[in-house]
């Protein structure tokens, strides 16, 4: 019974973790946490109303992902993205994700690539409905699902790493105007062509899908560099000091 219930403890903490980790994507998101700030585990904890731990081990995960990097005794700092950084991201995908969506489109199964569908239109649904964080899980769930049609675990991992050092920054602003529905779109947009069989037309789709991501990562880190720092409702994030 100790070793249950010993159990039963981790899997809470556990739990709380993931919600933490969760609420803090959310908050990197909607730029209510600042690239370049500092943040320490116990003023986020405080926040929160709950212990440093599960907080410190939240921002780990996320330092795992590149979102944020550890600063020695003080906390840890929301990764900063630059123009150089985008326009590298943008070119290895595109060296990547371009001829690998050809090559698919030529081998792939119509059934494996309809299964697809789902995402694509919940990508559209959750951009719509201002839904940031669905919006960028089916993004990535569509992304790797599809890279993943290939059979190469390491290019799907190589892309995957690309899009979480990539991720965008203050979506709300873009989202506010709407601009998130178009990028959105392309994804019926690219299954369409390559359950037809087009291969010329989905390569062309995914180049043009993946210019306009870059833009919109631009758009992000310049709406997060112009507005003031916001705070969550219903509890605060500081900066630490």
């Amino acid at each position: 019974m100790g070793h249950l219930k010993q159990r039963n403890l981790i899997t809470t903490r556990e739990r709380l973790r993931d919600q933490v980790a969760h609420a803090l994507r959310a908050a990197l998101i909607s730029g209510e946490l600042r690239p370049g700030e500092v943040y320490s585990a116990p003023g986020l904890a405080e926040d929160f109303g709950i212990s440093a731990t599960p907080v410190r081990e939240a921002m780990l995960d996320l330092a795992r992902e590149g979102l944020v990097e550890p600063v020695r005794n003080k906390g840890f700092r929301v990764t900063e993205v630059n123009e150089r950084d985008l326009d590298q991201y943008t070119e290895i995908r595109t060296l990547i994700e371009v001829p690998m969506v050809g090559r698919i489109t030529r081998s792939a199964a119509r059934e494996d690539l309809e299964a697809l569908r789902p995402v694509a239109e919940e990508i559209v649904r959750a951009a719509r409905e201002h839904d940031l964080i669905g919006y960028l899980e089916a993004d990535r769930q569509f992304h790797l699902s599809l890279l993943a049609l290939a059979g190469n675990d390491r290019l799907v991992e190589t892309v995957g790493d690309l899009r979480k050092r990539s991720r965008l920054y203050g979506l709300t602003a873009l989202d506010e105007r709407g601009q998130l529905i178009p990028s959105a779109e392309e994804h019926i947009e690219l299954l369409d062509l390559m359950v037809a069989g087009d291969v010329k037309g989905a390569e062309k789709c995914m180049t043009r899908h993946l210019g306009h991501v870059r833009s919109l990562w631009a758009k992000g880190v310049q709406e997060q560099q112009e507005k003031p720092a916001r705070r969550v409702t219903g509890r605060k994030l500081g900066a630490s000091r």
